[in-house]
């Protein structure tokens, strides 16, 4: 049994794709009359500032009697997504160092108005410490 009082539905048949910090899992079940099922996990890990993690999870249950449609419309979204764009991933949002434009513009206006001008400086001798 679960935490919540119900009783976890055996898996027949899984698997897993880990993509990055993302994991799916495809997961057939069955019901109370014994006819199967599929349910689909994302899985996303975060990262809390003190370094700790905790997972987001959402879940799709899929029935056999929209498979049909459900694979139609997701084989003519992912065949658009590739014609229109390619395999190639792309976006400069998946590289670790990644920074927006608009932050890298904020972050060298910080680092100008915080080097302050030689003129600014006076010299002090160790003896008026």
């Amino acid at each position: 049994m679960s935490d919540n009082g119900t009783i976890e539905k055996e898996e027949i048949f899984s698997k897993v794709l880990r993509a990055g910090r993302r994991t799916y899992f495809f997961d057939v079940r069955a019901t109370k009359a014994n006819d199967y099922y599929l349910t689909i996990t994302e899985s996303k890990k975060f990262t809390n500032e003190d370094g700790s993690f905790h997972y987001k999870k959402h879940k799709i249950y899929l029935y056999k009697e929209d498979f049909a449609g459900f694979n139609e419309i997701l084989q003519e979204m992912t065949d658009f997504i590739l014609d229109e764009k390619g395999e190639e991933v792309i976006s400069e949002r998946h590289q670790k160092n990644f920074k927006k434009e608009y932050e890298e513009d904020e972050q060298k206006k910080v680092e100008t108005a915080a080097a302050p001008s030689a003129a600014a400086f006076t010299d002090i001798s160790f003896d008026d410490i």
